[in-house]
């Protein structure tokens, strides 16, 4: 059950994260001049997450960097879990922009304001350009970071959103519909607050030292308690050090004869938990059945729950 997580050398990603930095600090300006030119909101919205994006593009670039330097005597765990909290961050943002473009946008759905339409037209479809551009850049560096996945999604709204300015541009050109620009603001910003809610919760349970979500606690328990040797396990503990690192510490209580042989049952554990579980990191504390801590809670500090056996 390995995970290759290594697709893109870091200098290479690098690369691509800082051309789209540029693409975007460019297109934003662009689309809030064209925006308070033409009047229309719905570009200001799009130049306001795409400003979103070029500030977490920023953030991911100097997480990325953060996150290369090696364990030290302050952060011996390195310094990887940087880039969690810069997805955190820009998912954050995501949110803050989507409810304020929901307030603004409801405003101006009362009383729409005309717009000028081929302004829209036009830079609208510049956006959706490098819009895509950026989200390319991204798409294959981001199956295996949060950091960079919140940057993909974040592009990939940018140029759902353009798709979306560029026909509101086009409805009012042809119909004189100006209530189109507020509702299609409306919709990005939905689309906005849909992506950032439910993306969100990875970095969160990450932070909060929850278990790997694919990963089923009870089925790790019940195997190291079916190894040869083991008799109880307990003040067991499974988290994410990082995205794409799950560990484990535990106490296993060893029965007379796991107990002759502790090193040959650890080096069991410590394979199976790597070959089932794709976990490779395990600190293990063994006790003996005859001194092991009576009625010690099964998972970190817990109900006490039956024994293995």
């Amino acid at each position: 059950m390995s995970h290759d997580h290594g697709q893109i050398n870091p200098e290479s990603g690098d690369r691509r994260v800082s051309i789209a930095i540029w693409a975007n600090a460019l297109l934003t300006v662009a689309q809030i001049v064209g925006g308070i030119v033409s009047g229309s909101l719905a570009l200001i919205a799009d130049a306001l997450h795409n400003f979103s994006d070029m500030a977490s593009l920023v953030i991911a670039f100097a997480a990325r960097k953060i996150a290369r330097r090696p364990p030290d005597g302050r952060m011996t765990f390195g310094y990887a879990r940087i880039e969690v909290v810069a997805g955190l961050i820009n998912y954050t943002t995501l949110i803050i922009v989507g409810v304020y473009l929901i307030y603004e946008g409801s405003i101006r759905l009362i009383d729409p304001p005309e717009v000028a339409g081929w302004t829209i037209v036009i830079l609208g479809g510049v956006a959706l350009v490098i819009d895509t551009l950026t989200a390319l850049l991204t798409f294959s560096m981001q199956k295996g970071s949060v950091n960079i996945r919140a940057l993909f999604l974040h592009n990939l709204s940018d140029a759902l959103a353009s798709v979306g300015v560029v026909a509101g541009g086009a409805l009012i050109l042809l119909y004189d519909w100006w209530f189109v620009d507020p509702i299609v603001t409306l919709v990005i910003a939905g689309y906005i607050l849909y992506l950032s809610i439910t993306e969100i919760g990875t970095p969160v349970r990450i932070l909060m030292l929850g278990s790997p979500p694919h990963i089923d606690s009870d089925r790790v328990i019940d195997e190291i308690c079916r190894l040869d040797g083991v008799q109880d396990i307990h003040h067991v503990h499974l988290w994410q050090m990082q995205e794409n690192e799950c560990a484990l510490d535990c106490h296993v209580v060893l029965n007379e004869h796991g107990w002759k042989r502790m090193e040959t049952v650890k080096a069991g554990i410590k394979k199976m938990l790597e070959d089932r579980f794709d976990i490779a990191h395990s600190s293990l504390e063994f006790e003996h059945a005859h001194r092991a801590h009576d009625g010690a809670p099964r998972i970190g500090h817990a109900e006490p729950k039956p024994s293995c056996k």
